[in-house]
């Protein structure tokens, strides 16, 4: 508490009023709350390290493939980019889309729309591993 010592008229005991505000308490509350951030402020920042590839852009003029894109529609019907085709002869189908000595290699891009059941979606993924395409990429944006 603070209390104003010098003479202002008064009796010899009379401190008179004080005005001035008390900061003690505030600066107490300040420091808590410097020390509670500095504390928590390191546990937020925790980040997991990435070792991700350059980002380097095709030389200008290459040539660029278009991706091979599996359309999987409502009611499950499945298209190879405008292709119709269904699950018993999607692996075939793309294999000869593909047209490469190792089809399998080749990264294959998976596009459904939003009302297409969960299992319509599994049934397309799990044919294209059983049959050892097994780089899968899925789409949620145009391209």
């Amino acid at each position: 508490m603070g209390a104003k010592l010098g003479g202002g008229g008064g009796g010899k005991f009379d401190l008179g009023q004080n005005s001035d505000i008390n900061v003690t308490p505030f600066v107490d509350v300040m420091l808590v709350l410097l020390i509670i951030f500095m504390v928590s402020i390191p546990a937020a920042t925790v980040s997991i390290k990435l070792d991700l590839p350059p980002a380097i852009p095709p030389p200008p003029g290459a040539k660029v493939e278009e991706p091979t894109l599996i359309n999987i529609q409502q009611g499950g019907k499945v298209f190879i980019g405008e292709t119709p085709t269904s699950l018993g002869t999607l692996p075939a189908d793309l294999s000869r889309i593909l047209n490469k000595p190792e089809p399998t290699e080749e990264r294959v891009y998976i596009r459904a729309d939003r009302t297409v059941r969960y299992g319509d979606f599994m049934a397309v993924m799990n044919i294209l591993q059983g049959n050892g395409f097994f780089q899968v990429a899925l789409i949620n944006e145009e391209l």
